[in-house]
């Protein structure tokens, strides 16, 4: 006797049947009239496009858009463009096997087009395939993007933040640079422990985004971050904060990290880079939350950085006592759950990894003088991180 076919496999059946398919929790956002009207349209591009409306639940079936995509075309063994729901909100992602037709910038377009923000589905599936057949998805992708730039621009404070006089006096050489880096996390604190934080926590990154880039691809984790950085810009873009001393500070403080946040993807080598691109967008969106919350006449968020050992890995749950390898000193610092565990086991934790010279080292083992990151412990080791970063300190020859 078969056995039952696996979720997958549904799908890939009903895609041969029809190529849009609409989960039936899901139906009235796609009306059966406009599938088949966009069925029609989407045989006009010189590629096969497969929709799939499906929920996607962390812990469910599909938990996120790259899984789903990428079990379908498995199972389907066609290339081709495949559109889905994103899995932070209810935007269109699509992804292409096979080929190029600017898909992805398409259906990111969209998401970032105020005009089509509360815009039914199928205008937006309309949308994606007028830039698809149009082929200018990736020109209007980077005009869009432009304008969230220049609108974040504009709302920058006219009166710079002076919080960049406390920084950690003294050069460090690479040992040193290391060992202060974890000591510097001493004064890391819980994340989002506190009640204001939680109202804060629709202006904080997503933390299905570390779920993401822990398996990602350092391609994936470039797109990934990419999108984290415009998705950010439209934040602040969006976000009312009243003018007044603190507020003023600490949106300057989330301004200041979104540039830097763009300028080191912009500049990114490699998978340290990219990370560093997270850490700079938590750090950003800390200091808008924390400015809501000011503004409010809530107290002000202090930000709590990521996973020493990886920054990957997201929230630092625990705080720990751990010694560097070929050093006899102890060290409290904040990690994961995961990486916790593996520290008080006397196990080596899941480290990023840095390339430098022909082999990997612990990021905050490389030298400091070629790392701002291994210099600041991902902003850890000196407050000065995003300054850094502005004044062209990344990636240093």
């Amino acid at each position: 006797m078969s056995s039952e076919p696996s979720p997958g496999e549904r799908l890939a059946a009903a895609l041969r049947r029809s190529p849009v398919y609409v989960d039936p929790s899901v139906a009235s956002a796609l009306p059966r009239a406009e599938r088949q009207r966009l069925i029609a349209k989407f045989r006009k591009l010189p590629v096969p496009v497969f929709v799939i409306l499906v929920p996607l639940v962390k812990g469910g079936t599909w938990s996120d858009d790259d899984q789903l995509v990428t079990v379908v075309h498995a199972k389907l063994k066609r290339d081709g463009v495949y559109i889905t729901f994103s899995d932070i909100g209810d935007d269109l992602r699509a992804k292409e096997f096979g080929g190029d037709h600017q898909a992805r910038e398409a259906a990111w377009a969209v998401s970032f087009d105020r005009s089509y923000r509360d815009a039914p589905v199928s205008a937006r599936l309309d949308r994606i395939a007028d830039l698809m057949l149009s082929g200018n998805a990736e020109k209007e992708y980077d005009r869009l993007s432009a304008e969230i730039d220049k609108r974040a621009a504009e709302r920058r404070p006219e009166q710079r933040s002076k919080d960049e006089s406390s920084l950690l006096p003294g050069a460090l050489g690479a040992a040193g640079a290391a060992a202060a880096g974890v000591a510097a996390l001493l004064l890391w604190r819980h994340r989002r422990s506190t009640a204001v934080h939680r109202e804060g926590s629709a202006l904080l990154l997503p933390r299905t985004v570390f779920s993401t880039a822990r398996r990602a691809s350092e391609d994936q984790l470039r797109e990934q971050a990419g999108h984290e950085v415009v998705a950010f810009g439209e934040l602040l873009d969006e976000t009312d904060v009243p003018s007044g001393e603190r507020t003023d500070a600490l949106l300057t403080t989330a301004l200041d990290a979104y540039q830097a946040a763009g300028k080191t993807l912009d500049a990114a080598r490699g998978v340290p880079d990219l990370a560093g691109v997270l850490v700079l967008l938590d750090r950003g969106r800390d200091a808008l939350a924390s400015a809501q919350s000011v503004a409010r006449g809530g107290p002000e968020i202090p930000h709590s950085p990521l996973c020493f050992f990886n920054p990957l890995h997201g929230d630092a749950a625990s705080k720990i006592e751990w010694r560097p390898i070929g050093s006899r000193r102890r060290l409290r610092v904040h990690a994961c759950r995961d990486c916790t565990r593996a520290a008080r086991a006397k196990e080596t934790p899941d480290i990023l990894m840095d390339r430098r010279d022909g082999r990997d080292v612990p990021y905050f083992e490389a030298d400091p003088t070629r790392s701002v990151w291994a210099e600041t412990g991902y902003g850890q080791l000196r407050e000065d991180l995003v300054h850094r970063i502005l004044r062209g300190d990344l990636n240093r020859s």
